[in-house]
């Protein structure tokens, strides 16, 4: 394609403005940008431990029953929410999202505060499953748009996206401090309000558009990642001088002031980038002398090949006839090649899936297990008050950290050392061990560290289970696969935090009773104190890491073949593709060219 080397006259001047804003609010960069801001707002999950405490003590909780609440809280039921996504359309499955959300939280509230009678332990249990599963709505929505509407890149917007959702517990955890001051109750409502809010601000921005791949597409992305690192630090340092210095709520203010101008600071981005579109646009309608067309005769070969179908075109088509005949039950057992498009049934029965499912379950569960007890743990192993919420920050922003690098550094270190995806989850998976073992052994200020590194790690395996599941699957049923890595969670979830967790420390607690001869009166909440309250539990999810690190292993061994061959090939593909899109026309336009197209003529 031929380039011209002359500028667009009228190309620098102000788009009108009317029109210029419906082109912004219209672009997939702002539904990209809408998606950010509902991420930024749908991490409540996550801060179960900031507000456990005022369900143990107003319902009079013991831990084993605090950690059932815990497990429903992470049932994930994105499953649902994939296959509602893939019969309606996604402005409704936003809009229920945000509907459940509100109503889940706002029950919570209503019995901590003792507005309503208090409820029986499985209606808790069913408020916080839908408050806290509404998440998976706006999640998928976000996640399924955004990755058809740039292909090229889903690792890069997984990291994004999933990274504004780990930020989203420390974003929130300073505005209500803003808001409500000391109230943790008051966190309870704020998450029930906000989030719905945002959500039916955007339902019927975030939508499945149709985009042009463009050659600086990884750049723009990489400046909603530069801005995101600087909320994160931020964040970090905010919430490093909380704990040195006591804030009032007029300091809350001022600190939210600046967390909410860098929260809204992509949309710089999204307009630089559209105001280039504009000029672009502009300079070709203003002056169509710029545009050159250039014909040329097609070959007889070219020709025919446009109007006769290929023998490789007849045997999709004769194929694709074939399996559209074929009950889905029949196929089930008989998956195509790894990176053609699964059906679910395929992919559900696939060893490969197994493999995932087993390692959520082990690594995602695990850290899943230590996050919703970072209370207790703090409590127990003497931290004050304070810190807890500190630790939920801190668990917060490393999870961003973990989930963004996970996206960006696993596509850079495939693309040039061919490195397999799910080799680097094997690594994270082992580093968490560390973090488990720091709360096993309680190291002096060790809850600190481990907090950091639980975070990360936590935040890390998400994002790589859910990007080797769209390369090993395909994207044709993407909304309802990457949920079942959701379901699996909450199983090790379950069995770790409940039964192991939630048994031991209240038999340690039972005894610690029984030492002082305290007999525990019905309906009083059971504490437990010392390092020995949490220590084999920690040591038996250490193992269980581990041994998802080993099966996570078996995976590298299974797909190392598909990934050096396969996926490494589509990501040097994706940039020559970049490096030979430089001439296009709106890239063009944006450097001062216009470029010219080549139109063939009819026969």
């Amino acid at each position: 394609m031929a380039v011209l080397d002359r500028r667009g006259r009228g190309a620098g001047s102000l788009p009108n403005i009317k029109y210029f804003a419906i082109q912004i609010i219209t672009s997939p960069w702002f539904i990209f940008f809408g998606s950010l801001l509902t991420s930024s707002a749908a991490g409540a999950s996550h801060m179960f431990s900031l507000y456990s405490g005022d369900i143990k003590n107003s319902l009079g909780y013991d831990q084993s029953t605090l950690n059932l609440l815990s497990f429903f809280k992470d049932l994930n039921t994105g499953v649902l929410a994939g296959l509602i996504a893939e019969v309606t359309p996604l402005w409704f499955v936003l809009f229920l999202g945000a509907v459940l959300n509100f109503f889940g939280y706002f029950m919570i509230w209503l019995a901590v505060t003792k507005r309503i009678a208090r409820p029986a332990v499985w209606q808790m249990c069913l408020y916080v499953c839908i408050g806290s599963n509404s998440r998976t709505f706006s999640d998928t929505v976000s996640l399924v748009t955004n990755v058809k509407n740039f292909p090229q890149s889903r690792g890069v917007i997984l990291g994004i996206l999933k990274g504004y959702l780990g930020l989203s517990a420390a974003i929130i955890t300073q505005l209500y401090q803003a808001i409500y001051g000391d109230d943790s109750k008051g966190l309870i409502l704020l998450i029930g309000w906000l989030p719905a809010a945002i959500s039916l601000v955007f339902i019927r921005t975030i939508r499945i558009m149709k985009v042009t791949p463009h050659s600086n597409e990884l750049k723009v992305f990489y400046k909603f990642l530069y801005i995101s690192l600087g909320l994160a630090a931020f964040l970090m340092i905010i919430i490093i001088v909380e704990n040195k210095v006591t804030f009032t709520q007029g300091e809350y203010c001022g600190s939210d002031t600046m967390v909410l101008i860098l929260l809204f600071l992509p949309i710089a981005v999204v307009v630089a980038e559209e105001l280039n579109v504009w000029k672009a646009k502009q300079a070709i309608l203003e002056d169509p002398s710029l545009v050159k067309v250039i014909t040329e005769e097609p070959t007889q070969e070219t020709a025919s090949s446009l109007n006769e179908p290929t023998s490789s075109s007849r045997a999709i088509e004769a194929k694709v006839g074939d399996q559209a005949d074929v009950s889905c039950w029949k196929t089930a057992f008989k998956p195509p090649n790894r990176g053609e498009d699964y059906t679910i049934l395929q992919a559900l029965f696939s060893i490969d899936m197994l493999i995932l499912l087993l390692a959520s379950i082990c690594g995602v569960g695990g850290a899943l297990t230590a996050i919703n007890n970072l209370g207790q743990i703090g409590a127990s192993q003497g931290y004050p008050k304070q810190s807890i919420s500190t630790f939920v920050s801190l668990v917060s922003i490393w999870s961003f950290l973990g989930r963004v690098i996970s996206g960006f550094a696993s596509d850079i270190i495939l693309a040039r050392y061919k490195f397999p995806r799910p080799l680097l989850l094997t690594f994270i998976m082992l580093l968490s061990c560390l973090g488990h073992l720091l709360i096993a052994l309680n190291i002096p200020n060790g809850l600190y560290v481990a907090s950091l590194i639980i975070g990360f790690c936590f935040g890390a395996q998400f994002p790589l289970i859910l990007v080797i599941i769209s390369e090993l699957f395909g994207l044709k049923y993407y909304s309802t696969l990457y949920n079942f890595a959701g379901v699996a969670s909450p199983i090790g979830c379950y069995v770790l935090n409940v039964k192991v967790v939630g048994n031991l420390y209240d038999n340690e607690a039972r005894k610690q009773m029984a030492v002082l001869g305290i007999t525990r009166k019905p309906g009083q909440d059971l504490n437990c104190t010392g390092t020995d309250c949490f220590k084999l539990p920690f040591i038996i999810i250490t193992a269980t890491a581990l041994f998802g690190a080993l099966v996570t292993f078996f995976l590298v061994f299974r797909t190392r073949k598909f990934y050096k061959r396969v996926i490494y090939k589509t990501l040097q593909g994706k940039q020559n593709e970049a490096e030979a899109n430089a001439g296009t026309e709106i890239d063009a336009a944006r450097n001062g060219t216009v470029a010219a197209v080549e139109v063939p003529k009819a026969g």
